[in-house]
């Protein structure tokens, strides 16, 4: 018999071992028995994961300093974790892009959904952004650099550190070029026939948002000749795809000035200056202004950040989607449009939607509901972990 060369990690009698077996991808740590050799095991290291009469579930990663101890990667223990792995599962992920975008601008994993867990990668061309947001990934992160490279034939691979998922895996905020270099400038990325500029190195996140694409392209069916207003607009998103889509006019609003010059830039590169503007300030008091000035468009459409990024701030963030609804709604015109999203995943679709429909109630308009939309396909949801089924975009016609 071969002794193992990983550790062992072993369940407590009782937990729930079937859903292990059926494709959840934690372990939490109340869930297995942490003795002096568990707690030692290195944060980002491989150990076999075992149920309480020591059957072997399959391979996982594991870090002793997180609510999430045990990261599932593989059910064969016969495999190796190593550059060959990490590039078997980007050239998979990378097989379904290739099939449904004709240009290099996707996000290319999508973490436990592409199996990689907490490993997020977004594609700008030869460009690519990695958030290794668990500790097994920051340890690999010179295999998986090359694996990326290898497969998809990225010069420059950018690493960005920001986001709280990282800090709850214990680890820093410091983001880096991990091969090749960062463009000078922010790079224009074509997307249902607008341009955006995306910031990798100074923007949110990865520098662009990809995951609300269809529900851009949803808009631009709505926008030929309309006048649209885009609140928590960031780069332009809404606004930006309703003018490719054949808007009048589109006034992008955010509380973030380089958000609203890229948005700017985007709308020069596009040649849709003329139509466009801006607005900075808060959301909450632009709305408000906006109502008091007699201001109304045919669409209205608001994308706030996460109000619910827990269970904890669920209430609290039902109410502002609620407030948000409330405060939108009188600005559409009778017989206009207005769309609500959420990036929330603790509020689930049916929360959020009722949240949106007593804003909307309460504002005194009837409404009805045209159309639900997701993340893009890109943004793979696994089955089995809410999490990464968070983007929820409801359109309603008032």
């Amino acid at each position: 018999m071969t002794l193992s060369p990983f550790p062992i990690v072993r369940l407590k009698p009782k937990v729930r071992v079937q859903n292990i077996r059926h494709g959840f991808p934690w372990v939490y740590d109340n869930e297995v028995v942490t003795d002096r050799r568990t707690r030692a095991i290195e944060p980002g290291a491989i150990a076999v994961l075992e149920d309480a009469e020591r059957a072997p579930l399959g391979l996982i990663a594991v870090n002793p300093a997180s609510r999430i101890i045990g990261r599932m990667l593989e059910r064969d223990l016969s495999v190796a974790i190593d550059q060959a792995w990490l590039a078997a599962r980007l050239q998979r992920a990378l097989d379904m892009r290739a099939r449904m975008y004709d240009q290099p601008h996707y996000r290319l994993v999508h973490a436990e959904a592409d199996g990689l867990p907490g490993v997020v990668i977004d594609r700008f061309g030869d460009c690519a952004v990695v958030q290794p947001n668990a500790a097994w990934a920051e340890r690999l992160l010179p295999e998986l650099t090359a694996a990326l490279q290898e497969v998809t034939g990225v010069k420059h691979v950018l690493k960005n550190a920001s986001g709280r998922a990282r800090a709850l895996d214990g680890l820093d905020d410091v983001s880096a070029v991990l091969a090749g270099q960062a463009p000078e400038a922010p790079l224009p990325v074509p997307m249902n026939g607008a341009t955006y500029m995306a910031d990798l190195t100074g923007g949110q996140k990865t520098g662009l948002f990809y995951d609300q694409r269809p529900n851009h392209a949803f808009a631009a069916t709505l926008a030929q000749g309309a006048e649209v207003l885009d609140v928590f607009s960031h780069v332009g998103g809404f606004a930006l795809a309703a003018l490719a889509g054949g808007a009048k006019s589109a006034l992008a609003v955010d509380g973030s000035q380089p958000a609203l010059d890229l948005a700017t830039a985007g709308a020069e590169a596009m040649g849709k200056t003329a139509v466009f503007g801006t607005r900075k300030g808060d959301a909450f008091e632009v709305l408000t202004a906006l109502t008091e000035e007699g201001a109304q468009f045919d669409i209205v459409i608001c994308d706030p950040p996460a109000f619910a990024p827990s269970k904890k701030a669920l209430d609290a963030g039902l109410r502002a989607y609620e407030r948000i609804a409330r405060l939108a709604a009188p600005l559409v015109l009778d017989g206009g449009y207005l769309g609500l999203c959420s990036c929330s995943h603790a509020a689930d679709m049916s929360k959020f939607r009722t949240a949106c429909i007593r804003g909307i109630g309460r504002a005194g308009r009837a409404s009805a509901l045209i159309h639900s939309g997701s993340a893009g396909p890109d943004h793979p949801q696994h089955p089995q972990l809410a999490e990464s089924g968070y983007l929820k975009s409801l359109f309603f016609r008032l």
